[in-house]
């Protein structure tokens, strides 16, 4: 079972907890949508790829996933967010894809697999230029997803045939990462953050006894 379909369960397990209950409140999402988004990824990831021209889209690692992050860019409160998860995207994009072409060309000469660093790196920039939980998530799928789009493109260009492969075998593994990393480090460092700021602040005169 790869990486991906792990962290999947994983999340899961938690929804059945109660444990991410917060977390699901803050994306306006249900238990039971999260559950059916969680297994629709993770069937999806299983089924072979659609055929669409010159692209592979994969239901699990790309159409799943891509309707979610277009409800959450729906469901954004204000533009000021609107606008923060589509240029964060943008943003997100264009440092994965600059990384891929700053490692080497043979992923055996790397500790890490490649997928694997590009989602860990995805969901990090993410969360730094989404913040909050929904645009984290949307900046961490999205932003993967058009480095994967941007490099096949620049290489269509170069006059060489390849498949674009959207969310498929290792970028599978890619989005699900992104994607949730981005969203954990939202909710557990970012809550750290707001608390360590609160805490910095001057008690008011209410709170210190005083009329």
């Amino acid at each position: 079972m790869s990486v991906g379909l792990i962290l999947l369960s994983g999340v899961s397990a938690l929804v059945l907890l109660g444990a991410a209950q917060r977390v699901l409140d803050r994306m306006q999402l249900s238990d039971r949508a999260a559950l059916l988004i969680a297994a629709a990824i993770f069937v999806g990831g299983l089924i072979p790829s659609l055929r669409l021209g010159p692209v592979r889209l994969n239901l699990g690692g790309a159409a799943v996933p891509l309707g979610v992050c277009v409800y959450l860019l729906i469901r954004t409160d204000t533009k000021q967010e609107l606008f923060r998860a589509l240029l964060g995207t943008v943003l997100t994009g264009a440092a994965v894809f600059a990384l891929g072409r700053l490692l080497p060309a043979e992923p055996e000469k790397m500790w890490i697999e490649p997928q694997y660093l590009y989602g860990l790196s995805g969901g990090l920039i993410a969360y730094l230029l989404g913040r909050s939980r929904r645009a984290a998530f949307i900046c961490g799928v999205l932003g993967t997803l058009l480095a994967d789009t941007l490099s096949a493109v620049l290489t269509w260009r170069a006059g060489i045939g390849q498949t674009l492969s959207l969310g498929g075998a290792g970028a599978f593994d890619t989005v699900v990462i992104a994607g949730i990393l981005a969203v954990l480090l939202a909710e557990f460092l970012g809550e750290a953050l707001e608390r360590l700021s609160r805490g910095r602040k001057a008690p008011s005169p209410e709170r210190r006894g005083e009329p």
